[in-house]
């Protein structure tokens, strides 16, 4: 596995969403931050799609169903937000499950619900990582 795959792309991602948390705080609904983070994307000058359909495979087939991730960004990168009190299990699930069926290597859960400070988790799927 390399942990450095989209290194810089992942902390530029972290540092808008840091520059949110300390805005407007936690508590607010996850279509808030959803607006919030674009905004702070595109004041920052960070390629992104919002609610972007990426295509979906299974034993490599193309699904007709696609998923539609909350930010994907510098086209590499999904990115999950959620506003609860904490991140639970089941959301690393549902980025795992969403990263091997778009086929994309690394996902970030964001979590600005929490009221100790954004939470955050990044998942790395090597068997997705392109070659060099």
């Amino acid at each position: 596995m390399k942990p450095e795959i989209y290194k810089d792309d992942g902390y530029k991602t972290m540092g808008a969403a840091f520059g949110i948390y300390n805005e407007p705080g936690y508590g607010l609904s996850e279509e808030i931050y959803q607006e919030c983070l674009e905004i702070e994307l595109k004041i920052r000058g960070i390629a992104y799609q919002s609610k972007q359909e990426l295509r979906c495979f299974y034993k490599h087939r193309e699904l007709k169903k696609r998923y539609v991730p909350d930010l994907f960004v510098f086209g590499c990168l999904i990115a999950e937000l959620k506003a609860v009190s904490v991140l639970a299990p089941e959301h690393e699930t549902q980025l795992i499950n969403y990263l091997r069926l778009t086929r994309q290597p690394v996902g970030y859960l964001i979590n600005f619900g929490h009221n100790d400070g954004l939470q955050r988790q990044r998942v790395i799927l090597s068997e997705f990582i392109p070659s060099p």
